[in-house]
């Protein structure tokens, strides 16, 4: 059984409007990304909600918050930085509602990518995530964004890209996580956003989770 909210949680600057659909019994807690605000991302992408519902079947709360400036969010777009700082303090507040449970942290597109900036920050507070899962990772020069500079991510985080992103190039992720011998899983003939291909991001996660 769960319950689902939409609640809005004081950030350094603003409202952060999330959606959370919580569970009688929890085994952790999932905090989830979406892709670029400015290119038309929200917390109802598909990817997303995907994303949310095996974490849900797995017994997490799952958060999925909307960046600065789309839906309740308030503030203004900020390449990233902000919004690292915005799921911070999102992960603080988790920490006290729900206490000790581990946390799950998954992103899409740019929402891959602010969530590898947050792990960073989370082990190095000394509260590293239990797992990652970070599917289209903006990585690389992106057409119509910019140019994104990835950090390092744990040696066991899940990668999933398209062989047909035509957003996020596959040789860009290649490229980034060559010297991190981190594996990636490539899904043939997979587009950027995954059309009728997101029953395998499920099949992945499942196989995958730890």
């Amino acid at each position: 059984m769960s319950r689902h909210e939409r609640l809005l949680v004081d950030g350094p600057g603003g409202k952060i409007e999330v959606f959370v659909e919580e569970h009688d019994k929890p085994q952790g807690i999932a905090l989830i990304a979406h892709p670029h605000p400015l290119f038309g991302g929200t917390a109802d992408n598909k990817v997303v909600t995907t994303l949310a519902r095996v974490f849900r079947e797995r017994g997490c709360i799952t958060l999925r918050p909307n960046f600065r400036g789309v839906g309740g969010s308030e503030g203004e777009h900020d390449h990233g930085n902000a919004e690292t700082e915005d799921l911070l303090a999102l992960h603080a507040w988790a920490r006290a509602r729900y206490a000790a449970l581990p946390i799950y942290l998954a992103g899409f597109s740019f929402g891959a990518y602010v969530i590898a900036r947050l792990a960073q920050r989370l082990a190095a507070a000394g509260d590293p995530a239990r797992w990652l899962v970070l599917i289209g990772t903006a990585a690389g020069f992106v057409e119509g964004a910019r140019r994104y500079d990835t950090g390092a991510v744990a040696p066991d985080t899940l990668v999933i890209h398209g062989a047909a992103d035509e957003t996020v190039r596959l040789e860009n992720v290649l490229a980034w996580a060559e010297p991190l011998e981190l594996p990636v899983v490539v899904v043939p003939g997979a587009d950027h956003f995954f059309h009728r291909r997101l029953h395998l991001i499920r099949d992945i996660v499942q196989r995958a989770w730890r």
